[in-house]
């Protein structure tokens, strides 16, 4: 539900307004959809165009629907609304006891080998390529199957209350194309919401330079580094911004190499398809591509779909009972959590203007994140480099719209792949440099607790 918007005088201490003028009052289903509320209406339109695009499947080739052929031949999802369901977060399959074989929705596996591929990436797995994927198009394959079974870790906090998280364990059966390599590393990754990722974008590098730099001038543990990516449309090495390693500097290498890796559709910059050379029918597979374009989705349909994820709107902070709220404002500072989630930006202008909005610039925003690496500890690693991230190190996520995750898909799973249910789960999984900050919350009473989650949840 979109409720009227309230007048913005560019006071806003409580961060109400997470992202400036372009902040939305929503709340339900619908609350990660909406526009920045300071497009123009020739933006809005554009927004549409691209939203359609972002939402509606693709089909095998050939077909009559020219504009959207091209599935496959290997894919994950049908759409980029087929993870990213009312532009939200996916969540993994529920726990149960024992070895599950149902299939993720919004779940992929990214593989590796030791060593470097192009431009310093990861190095696919030589049979399976650098993603796992279940589905095919009618003629190919499917790669295999997904399993999963969990393990429970059980702890206890100061005033004696206990609790049992449950960490995945992944791995794979009915394999296409014969064995994976011994030495593959394997890495879950959950399709996060996509609220205010243009904003994020235009966060000027040097604001995240400088949250390293403070870091690691002061005392303690926490020392975020940026990832340092090659990116595919500027053409040079950036810091990564997006993805939960970090992997990605730019919305429109995210979105085109997930067009390839998720759907299958190529591209100017990502035309060739993801198949190995030992799956000989996906390389014979027919294409989409045009006799006008390199790609299967042509350039202006691709911006358009960078433009509408651009322009998602957080929504404004709901502040109800502030007594609480603000006594978990006060706990989350004391334990050190603003230092990785730090809380405000001012943005400047994008790499790209014309796959974004001027709407977007100059805002106070307040996502709560520092986007750096960060070693997370044993517990959270999953052993796979991708670039200059270690295999414990994860970016710190923005913590704007957690609370209606519930309202929009349904669920409150939180991290790379979905194993913390709620907001307390997710702090309790933290180790490393955060470590000292989860013995905080450990000694924190029950009702210090919730206070903690309930301004995480206003956020």
């Amino acid at each position: 539900m979109l409720h009227a918007a309230v007048p913005f005088d560019g006071n806003d201490p409580q961060g109400e307004l997470t992202g400036g003028a372009t902040t939305v009052h929503a709340d339900g289903r619908n609350a990660f959809s909406f526009p920045a509320a300071n497009l123009d209406d020739d933006e809005r339109t554009r927004f549409v165009i691209g939203n359609s695009f972002f939402r509606r499947n693709w089909v095998q080739a050939p077909a009559s629907t020219t504009a959207r052929d091209g599935l496959g031949p290997h894919f994950i999802a049908r759409s980029c609304g087929g993870c990213h369901v009312q532009d939200g977060r996916a969540a993994p399959p529920a726990f149960r006891k024992g070895l599950s074989d149902e299939q993720p929705v919004g779940l992929l596996l990214r593989l590796s080998v030791p060593g470097k591929g192009d431009f310093g990436a990861p190095k696919p797995e030589p049979t399976y390529g650098d993603q796992f994927a279940n589905l095919a198009v009618q003629g190919v394959k499917p790669e295999g199957q997904i399993v999963m079974h969990w393990k429970a870790i059980h702890g206890r906090f100061a005033d004696g209350s206990t609790y049992t998280l449950q960490k995945p364990l992944y791995g794979f059966r009915k394999l296409a194309y014969g064995p994976m390599a011994k030495d593959v590393m394997v890495s879950p990754r959950i399709a996060p919401q996509l609220i205010g990722v243009g904003l994020l974008e235009a966060i000027p590098e040097q604001e995240i330079l400088h949250n390293a730099a403070t870091q690691a001038a002061s005392l303690g543990a926490i020392k975020g580094v940026p990832n340092r990516v090659y990116d595919a449309f500027a053409e040079r090495e950036m810091i990564g911004r997006f993805g939960w390693k970090a992997n990605a500097a730019t919305l429109a290498h995210q979105t085109a190499s997930a067009f390839l890796g998720d759907i299958g559709i190529t591209s100017t910059r990502f035309w060739r398809e993801a198949c190995t050379e030992k799956q000989k029918d996906c390389l014979a597979a027919r294409s989409g591509s045009h006799p006008d374009t390199k790609g299967e989705i042509d350039d202006e349909t691709l911006a358009n779909v960078i433009f509408y994820q651009a322009n998602l709107a957080p929504p404004a902070r709901r502040l109800k009972d502030e007594g609480r709220i603000e006594q978990g404002r006060q706990l989350f500072m004391q334990a050190q959590c603003a230092v990785c989630h730090r809380p405000s930006y001012t943005t400047a202008e994008g790499p790209f203007p014309n796959l974004t909005s001027k709407a977007l610039q100059g805002q106070k925003i307040w996502p709560y994140t520092d986007l750096l690496l960060h070693d997370m500890g044993d517990d959270l690693a999953d052993g796979r480099p991708d670039f200059s991230a270690s295999g414990k190190q994860w970016r710190t996520s923005p913590l704007w719209g957690i609370g209606l995750l519930k309202d929009v898909n349904g669920h409150t799973r939180l991290l790379h792949d979905g194993r913390a249910d709620g907001v307390l789960e997710a702090i309790l999984w933290h180790g490393g440099e955060a470590e000292a900050s989860k013995q905080q919350v450990l000694k924190m009473n029950q009702a210090e607790r919730s206070a903690l989650v309930k301004f995480v949840e206003s956020l």
